[in-house]
């Protein structure tokens, strides 16, 4: 995206002329992710809410994913994108905001969301796309987790399967993803 825009301005600046108003290259540099970083953390200060993940196309399509330790209210969302709307100017620049919550249908990402989701069921997939592995995530912390897999096997000289319980722990860099498993039980 920024190469885009520092083309199109060292463009301009080959027409440069005398009294010539520089003010127009604010316009292509004030919407930047790190400016969106930086709002979003400042509106978040201080609460259990954090940043999953910010994206700024290059047609200032904004998209902002943040979660909360203990659940994320729309309200949330709102307060977090009226601040971010706010601090832009619609006459200056025009961009598109979303702001919204992990869906139950993405994969946890940061440390984070493994801690808050202890006691749950996850699906994790491993890098070399052997079949995934279904367990209670029973441990996490910044490095790795641990999920608790319990299967019935059948033992040698046993007529009925048996309960096992396995544990099985991963660095976050080991997995392809882990999904929350939804469970309408």
């Amino acid at each position: 995206m920024l190469s885009v825009k520092i083309s199109y301005i060292c463009t301009r600046l080959a027409g440069w002329k005398e009294g010539f108003d520089p003010s127009f290259l604010l316009l292509y540099i004030v919407i930047t992710k790190e400016r969106i970083q930086q709002l979003v953390e400042e509106k978040i200060a201080d609460t259990d809410i954090f940043i999953v993940e910010i994206k700024v196309s290059e047609s200032n399509a904004i998209k902002i994913e943040i979660d909360a330790d203990a659940g994320l209210s729309i309200d949330k969302c709102i307060a977090v994108s009226r601040h971010v709307e706010h601090s832009f100017d619609r006459e200056e620049e025009d961009f598109e905001l979303s702001v919204t919550s992990p869906g139950i249908d993405k994969p946890l990402r940061l440390p984070r969301q493994f801690k808050k989701n202890i006691g749950r069921s996850l699906k994790v997939k491993y890098q070399d796309d052997k079949a995934a592995l279904t367990g209670e995530l029973i441990d996490a912390n910044d490095d790795s987790f641990t999920i608790l897999e319990k299967r019935k096997e059948r033992l040698e000289g046993k007529k009925k399967k048996v309960a096992v319980e396995e544990k099985h722990e991963f660095a976050y860099n080991q997995i392809k993803e882990a999904k929350v498993v939804i469970s309408f039980k």
